[in-house]
């Protein structure tokens, strides 16, 4: 049995030392995040949050996918604002207070955050509309209330 023991904890430090080893060459093969497309952020943007969403599960409030998903690509060396303004023009008047994108990431694409049994057309609606004010192309509608988080995440586009 002390054989054994002694081999399975030195192939589980091999394990780890090769993970390692492994994460960091695949840290070094990402991409430059200024020189990523909108579709390459989105795959980050997606794996990210399937990573939050096995951690954490579903029903929490979205503030908190918020929070540990900016948190998550941070950690992926890309560029995350919160809670951007998005302004509205009406009679040649500019209003900052119209519009708040839950996480613009890399000032490219916009993912929206929900927690809610089921989205509505009004959600996309919403982000259409977020990426029209602010010129973006892509969007991303991310569920985090779905069981399976991969049949909550829709890709919404405006002119790519």
């Amino acid at each position: 049995m002390g054989t054994s023991n002694a081999r399975r904890t030195r192939d589980g430090i091999r394990g780890r030392c090769e993970l390692l080893i492994w994460s960091h060459a695949k840290s070094q093969r990402r991409k430059d995040p200024k020189k990523m497309t909108e579709n390459e952020i989105a795959k980050e943007v997606v794996d990210a949050a399937l990573k939050v969403h096995k951690g954490l599960g579903p029903g929490l409030l979205e503030s908190v996918y918020e929070i540990v998903l900016t948190h998550e690509l941070h950690n992926r060396g890309l560029a995350v604002e919160r809670q951007v303004p998005i302004s509205i023009e009406y009679n040649g008047i500019r209003f900052d207070e119209g519009f708040r994108a839950d996480i613009v990431v890399e000032d490219k694409v916009v993912p929206e955050l929900k927690s809610v049994e089921i989205v509505k057309p009004v959600h996309h609606k919403q982000l259409l509309t977020y990426l029209r004010l602010a010129d973006k192309r892509l969007g991303l509608l991310i569920n985090f209330g779905e069981l399976l988080l991969k049949n909550g995440i829709k890709r919404i586009v405006n002119n790519l």
